[in-house]
């Protein structure tokens, strides 16, 4: 698991909060979708102005706790679902004024250490790294993919420099016995040499985890329906912390903000115009204090984009653009 992702101690660090409420100014009310609730630091702050309501939703049910609390408090301003943020349009949103839509895409300190998940590589057992509404695991994924596949997952999901070699490692040591998280961690180290920067596991777990997880896609058609939903002058903003999911936030807020037709429902006469405004052109990222603060933020870049038209239906091409990588995705249909 990417160390950058891992929020040291057991407090939680809502990262880039101050600069996030600065964008989405909360102190004017509205409703906002926490997409990625987790602990609720984001939710928690924007509930603190008395004119807003949250409506926040997370795949992982150990988020449950955290929710019934806030509900304590908040009953008539915050309303909890366990769905995955590529499902939005499952709770029929169409007709709320959604002021604010927010990705944190990190993983939690308490997510890390559960073990149960089996996301990190500090611990022995099965592989898991399934994060709710899961069809398999990672133990699935590397004891049935077949050797080129698992070299194009470490490759494209992970930038893994050794993935083929990896690869057939595992395909060949998993013929004695299944492979573990313990077995995996070795097969890795004897296949590279040592790095006194990031663990050498970090790639290879990072990789698996954005494929048990279905990461690509879910965000992509989390970015797609969250801009849906959002009304006019809402704004949608993504935390990413690995640059993979950074490069498919800045292409969609990017083509969205650029003169085209984003409507086939568009009269062909009309002038082309941008669905998206962007709010900030290169990345917003942490302060020195926070990342003294919570060291793990240093690799968060904020992206945020505003809505500036109404329009509800929109064309994109971000599922051509991002075609390789989805392809890799269905690998999982073997399993």
């Amino acid at each position: 698991m990417n160390a950058t992702m891992i929020l040291e101690k057991e407090k939680h660090y809502p990262v880039l909060l101050k600069e996030l409420i600065s964008i989405i100014s909360p102190q004017h009310g509205g409703t906002f979708i926490d997409c990625t609730f987790g602990q609720g630091g984001y939710t928690k702050k924007i509930l603190e102005y008395p004119e807003t309501k949250i409506i926040a939703i997370d795949r992982d049910i150990d988020c449950l706790d955290n929710a019934k609390d806030i509900k304590k408090k908040f009953d008539d301003r915050f309303f909890f679902k366990n769905i995955k943020f590529s499902n939005i349009e499952n709770l029929k949103l169409k007709q709320e004024n959604i002021k604010g839509i927010i990705f944190d895409l990190g993983y939690s300190y308490l997510q890390i250490k559960d073990k149960k998940k089996g996301l990190s590589f500090e611990y022995k057992g099965d592989l898991n790294m399934k994060m709710g509404l899961n069809n398999f695991s990672a133990k699935d994924a590397v004891n049935k993919l077949d050797e080129k596949e698992l070299g194009k997952i470490f490759k494209f999901f992970g930038d893994e420099k050794e993935s083929k070699k990896i690869a057939y490692k595992i395909v060949r040591e998993r013929k004695l016995k299944d492979i573990t998280t313990e077995s995996l961690v070795n097969i890795i180290n004897s296949c590279k040499k040592k790095n006194y920067k990031i663990n050498n596991a970090t790639k290879v777990f990072q990789a698996l985890r954005i494929f048990v997880n279905k990461e690509i896609s879910e965000l992509i058609y989390g970015l797609i329906e969250g801009v849906k939903v959002l009304k006019k002058d809402g704004i949608i903003s993504v935390v990413s912390f690995h640059s993979l999911e950074d490069k498919i936030v800045k292409y969609f807020f990017k083509n969205l903000s650029q003169n085209k037709s984003i409507s086939r429902y568009m009269p062909k006469t009309e002038n082309k115009i941008n669905l998206l405004k962007l709010i900030n052109k290169k990345p917003i990222i942490p302060s020195n204090e926070e990342i003294n603060e919570n060291p793990p933020s240093r690799s968060a870049k904020l992206r945020c984009a505003k809505k500036v038209t109404s329009f509800y239906e929109f064309e994109t091409d971000i599922l051509e653009q991002f075609k390789h990588l989805l392809e890799i995705e269905n690998f999982s249909e073997k399993l």
